[in-house]
């Protein structure tokens, strides 16, 4: 986000909410560290309330609701709204609705997470500012379902409940450690945290064998998976997008487009004019003047190439260049040529 947008800010553009869970809960956390002693049951019971809430959201939210990536029972819809629901970032409608508009205008003006907006928007901004309704995206399925209705309506009491007190209530009751569990349990669970897709089998992701699982025991059906062919294409193309990432950082010459056009009489001329080292190489035009001393077959080799098309000995005639050879060359260009090169200029196999 820019300097000068974030100086036009007022405190009704702030989500008062987002903010207050967003720093509050570290410092609760810091104050709990500092005057509740963690507890072994507590210690496991918050690892598995942290994975617990986190599928919540990848498991529910984000592949079964905001995706449709499976289908599934009742119970199993419960289980994982109820997680999410303990996880505090929003509710289903809410983070379902923001999810498929991220990916209907990724990295535009309507993405609620836009990362052309900035670091500080990208990580924290797009959470404590209000968001404005600029797009739109169908969640009729959100809208026809009572439970996410209901969770929707109230969502603030329902969180609260479930991110606090269940986890309080079950160290609590279950083995009298009512601080711990509120503290580890439910406030310092919520630190952020990151769950992303995998695809092979040895790569970490909880979630799609919580999926899979589920799908063994009948709560889950009808997984969707993406085809290999699709998959491999995706990772092509991000392999290209970071391959034109570093091209567009070197040096290729003038593009042959922008190369003024010169008749093999202006290159004589030229040559004569100004001394330039001029030669031919499939009608484009190349000034090696600066690669006299530094040519490998030597200058008296390259010397003799001076106002001729070389372009069969460049080309195994004499010497099958290479890549790199052929690399150099293209930041030598200097004109595109316009019309033929005399019979008795063009050099031959020798």
């Amino acid at each position: 986000m820019s300097t000068s947008k974030l100086s036009t800010l007022t405190a009704a553009d702030l989500d008062w909410i987002h903010i207050t869970i967003l720093f509050g809960t570290p410092l609760i956390a810091l104050y709990g560290a500092l005057t509740t002693q963690l507890t072994y049951a507590t210690f496991l019971w918050s690892v598995a309330f942290y994975f617990y809430t986190g599928l919540g959201i990848t498991a529910g939210y984000h592949r079964y609701w905001a995706h449709r990536s499976y289908d599934a029972t009742r119970i199993w819809q419960f289980i994982w709204l109820a997680a999410g629901t303990g996880a505090m970032e929003g509710s289903v409608k809410w983070w379902g609705r923001g999810h498929r508009i991220h990916h209907r205008y990724t990295d535009t003006d309507k993405d609620p997470y836009n990362a052309k907006n900035g670091f500080f928007w990208s990580h924290i901004g797009w959470m404590i500012l209000k968001q404005k309704k600029t797009a739109t995206v169908d969640i009729s399925d959100f809208n026809s379902d009572p439970w996410i209705r209901f969770q929707h309506k109230y969502y603030l009491f329902l969180a609260v409940f479930m991110a606090f007190v269940v986890p309080t209530l079950v160290a609590g009751l279950g083995w009298g450690d009512w601080a711990g569990g509120f503290f580890y349990a439910g406030v310092a669970r919520l630190f952020p945290a990151d769950y992303r897709n995998a695809i092979k089998i040895h790569q970490y992701d909880p979630t799609k064998w919580v999926i899979w699982a589920g799908s063994i025991i009948g709560l889950t059906y009808n997984l969707k998976m993406f085809p290999n062919n699709e998959i491999e294409k995706g990772r092509i193309m991000m392999q290209q997008k970071k391959i034109d990432e570093v091209k567009a950082r070197l040096d290729y010459g003038v593009p042959l487009e922008q190369l003024p056009l010169f008749t093999f009489a202006e290159v004589k001329a030229k040559i004569a004019e100004t001394g330039k080292q001029l030669l031919i190489i499939s009608d484009v035009v190349y000034d090696v003047t600066k690669f006299m001393e530094d040519h490998p077959g030597g200058k008296g080799f390259l010397k003799a190439s001076i106002g001729r098309d070389v372009t069969v000995s460049f080309n195994g005639g004499v010497y099958d260049h290479a890549n790199a050879a052929r690399n150099l060359m293209a930041q030598m260009r200097y004109a595109r040529l316009d019309g033929q090169v005399p019979a008795a200029l063009v050099a031959q196999e020798e």
